[in-house]
């Protein structure tokens, strides 16, 4: 018989440490609903962590200490990176972090598109986008340079890049992938609502 869920908040004593990744749900919520008796971290994990890259930000509630936070980072960052933002910015990470892997899944899924239309088989288009993706991500994380310029520097005068370039921004690309991150970060928000 598994016990209920006030069962289980009264096990818990002043010095448990509670790690929520729970979307939308505060970490001054979870302190209420565990009468003050423990400390609260808040963690966003992404799915990318099932394979050692994911992300993850933590945001430590009113009773936790530094301590506490690093002791959620070491549960952390064997499965990627680990990032301590102030929780006012918590819904915000849902959107763009824990979301974006499926935004991303979208655009290579499109970008493979491209290629097959053009004539490859799609395993290939998708592996030679999948590789693309993961070295240009790659490049912004080693290198510390911002993505336009790394752009830039693909992009030739009256190249292919720049033609290609216009073509997305014809469709507004930047608008509707910055619109969707909007979008999951205030759904995000009422999550717990």
């Amino acid at each position: 018989m598994n016990p209920s869920p006030r069962a289980l908040l009264a096990g818990i004593g002043r010095r448990t440490l509670v790690v929520s990744i729970a979307a939308g749900v505060s970490t001054g919520l979870l302190e209420e609903a565990l009468g003050g008796r423990a400390a609260v971290v808040r963690a966003m994990p992404n799915t990318p962590c099932l394979i050692g890259k994911g992300m993850t930000v933590l945001s430590k509630g009113a009773k936790a200490t530094d301590r506490d936070v690093a002791l959620a980072r070491e549960i952390f960052l064997p499965l990627g990176r680990v990032l301590e933002l102030e929780e006012k910015h918590m819904d915000t990470v849902t959107g763009l972090s824990a979301s974006g892997p499926a935004f991303m899944y979208v655009i290579i899924e499109a970008l493979a598109d491209g290629g097959v239309m053009r004539g490859l088989p799609r395993h290939v288009a998708t592996q030679l986008v999948a590789q693309m993706t993961l070295g240009a991500a790659e490049m912004i994380l080693t290198t510390g340079r911002h993505p336009a310029a790394l752009k830039d520097d693909v992009t030739t005068p009256a190249g292919c890049t720049i033609a290609g370039i216009l073509a997305l921004e014809d469709g507004r690309i930047r608008s509707v992938l910055a619109r969707g991150v909007e979008t999951a970060a205030k759904v995000a928000g009422e999550l717990a609502r």
